[in-house]
Order: structure tokens, then C-alpha cells, then sequence
């Protein structure tokens, strides 16, 4: 959505890359993830730490669960909200050790990983997105 539709409906103005990482973060299906640095990829611009700070400042109007850590631990102070979307998603989960500190389960990377290969049409102007690496 660009900056001037978002400004007439009355919803916030970000800065362009903050739109379009939530652009990519809006394609993700449920029950589906995408690491930071998998976004950064899609982009072709910035890299985790920037996608991470766009998430943190903007992420709540889009489903911020599914831009992840690359080790699958869920995002520290959100962790039970983030595990209520993932069960309500079907997203792929590992259970956690009982040496694991809170037992709380991570996300199945090898099986929640999107490589985005369903983001719709592609277009010269869009990134192929990144492939999952195992």
C-alpha cells in the first residue's frame, strides 16, 4: 500500500523500506515463517538487524509472529502470544527439552520456512524470493 492511500485512510505513514518489509511480512501464509535475513533477501536491501528494528517499531499491523529469529526461539517478552498464533496457524513446532529454559517449544524451521515461491506472479519489478536453507 504506498504512503499516500495509507495517508487518505487514515492509517500511519512508514518509511519506505518499513513498507516494504511489512509488505513481505503481509505474504507470508499462516503457518508459514520467514528469518529476518530471509525478508532482507527478498528485499535486496538491508539485512536482519534492519528488518528486526522495522518489526519491532511497526510490526504490530501485520502478523509479526511469522518474521523469525533464524534459530526458531520465539520473540523474547512475546513469547505466548506469538505460540497462540503459531497452534492457531498449524505452524510447525519442536517441543523443548526439560532442560530448556520456560519449556517452551521453537519453531520448526527445516518445516515452517517459506522460500515465498507462492507470493503471486513475481514481476520484474519483485525479487525472486530466497530459497530455504536447510
Amino acid at each position: 500500500m504506498s504512503e499516500e492511500s495509507r495517508s487518505e485512510q487514515g492509517l500511519p505513514e512508514y518509511p519506505a523500506y518499513a513498507e516494504r518489509v511489512l509488505e513481505v511480512a503481509e505474504l507470508i501464509p499462516p503457518g508459514r515463517v520467514m528469518t529476518y535475513g530471509d525478508v532482507a533477501e527478498w528485499l535486496e536491501e538491508g539485512g536482519p538487524r534492519q528488518v528486526g528494528r522495522v518489526m519491532a517499531l511497526y510490526g504490530g499491523a501485520v502478523p509479526w509472529w511469522r518474521v523469525v529469529r533464524a534459530d526458531g526461539v520465539l520473540l523474547s517478552g512475546h513469547e505466548l502470544r506469538a505460540l497462540d498464533h503459531y497452534r492457531a496457524e498449524g505452524t510447525p513446532l519442536r517441543e523443548a527439552s526439560r532442560a530448556s529454559e520456560g519449556h517452551l517449544p521453537r519453531i520448526d524451521m527445516r518445516r515452517a520456512r517459506w522460500d515465498g515461491d507462492a507470493a503471486g506472479g513475481g514481476g520484474a519489478d519483485r525479487p525472486q524470493a530466497p530459497q530455504a536453507h536447510t
